[in-house]
């Protein structure tokens, strides 16, 4: 039983897929403008989500994460810039049922292991994350957005489309699903690329494949 729960384990890292593609690296950060004086904040509404997806050689698990708080600003009917804090203590697995999706969620999280050891996202030490929107561009008739992403305290520039919609009392953000590499962010659980002897079944492939929905209003 116990080779079984951790072979789950090692299942369940928040990353893409595919196995075929070399995973995106990160740039540096970005600058992010202050907010206008005439801008419009919207404060992002609880039922905002982060969806995510991991995977390694054989299966897949996904799951979700929630905003502890958030913001955009809008100036002349469209985003200028956003920040959102990301709350890691909320990550949830949605494949799973009863022990196994509570022990897969804590192993995520590190909550069930010394807090020396690395884990995933080792909450008890980085209980946040961070995205800041930095520009948002038309690229052939869709938004680009691009920001700041800051896991386990580190901060590097990520771009993906989306979709925006923006009126007097709200504004939803819904991205493409777009990937970034864990290790970028020191998330280095598995991964081959870091540690070169792991067995086969044991390696967590080093991408993560994210979708957002933001919803604020005023």
């Amino acid at each position: 039983m116990k080779k079984v729960v951790l072979s789950v384990f090692a299942l369940a890292t928040l990353t893409l897929v595919s196995c075929k593609n070399e995973a995106p690296k990160a740039e540096e950060p970005v600058n992010v403008e202050a907010t206008a004086a005439d801008a419009v904040v919207y404060n992002a509404d609880s039922t905002s989500v982060i969806n995510w997806v991991g995977s390694k050689v054989g299966g897949e698990h996904k799951g979700t994460l929630n905003l502890k708080s958030g913001e955009v600003a809008v100036k002349d009917g469209a985003v200028q810039n956003g920040t959102f804090v990301l709350d890691l203590n909320s990550i949830t697995v949605t494949d799973l049922d009863g022990d196994m999706k509570a022990n897969l969620e804590a192993h995520l999280k590190g909550t069930n292991q010394d807090d020396s050891a690395d884990h995933f996202f080792n909450t008890a030490q980085f209980p946040e994350g961070k995205f800041e929107i930095a520009t948002v561009e038309t690229v052939d008739g869709q938004a680009k957005v691009t920001g700041n992403l800051t896991l386990k305290g580190i901060t590097k520039s990520v771009s993906f489309p989306a979709t925006i919609a923006v009126n007097d009392t709200e504004v939803k953000i819904e991205t493409s699903e777009f990937t970034i590499n864990r290790t970028d962010f020191n998330i280095n659980y598995g991964s081959k690329t870091k540690f070169t002897d792991l067995a086969a079944d044991k390696v967590i492939n080093d991408e993560i494949k994210l979708q957002l929905v933001v919803v604020a209003k005023k």
